[in-house]
């Protein structure tokens, strides 16, 4: 057969909690989306979109994840606030 078999397309519903300043700023988005394409979209529906576009424009994260680096693992987490703590020897989180 020629074509592949599909991949997993269960949606994974994630519950996220936002500053203030974020959630206006996306309200913000939502509304210049209307201006630009003339049709609402919920914020709610307009984020899976802009989470993957950020994802696919980011050059390092694709490098990694070709080179098979960049994981789904309990670890990024901790990885990353360390990497946070070390910056310049100052404790950013």
């Amino acid at each position: 057969m020629k074509l592949a078999k599909l991949p997993d397309r269960t949606q994974v519903k994630m519950n996220v909690v936002l500053a203030p300043r974020l959630a206006k700023r996306l309200r913000e988005y939502a509304d210049f989306y209307v201006e630009t394409y003339g049709s609402r979209e919920e914020v709610a529906e307009l984020i899976p979109f802009m989470l993957e576009a950020f994802l696919d424009g980011d050059a390092k994260f694709r490098r990694a994840n070709r080179a098979g680096g960049a994981k789904d693992t309990a670890d990024a987490v901790p990885r990353i606030l360390a990497d946070r703590r070390t910056r310049k020897g100052h404790d950013l989180g």
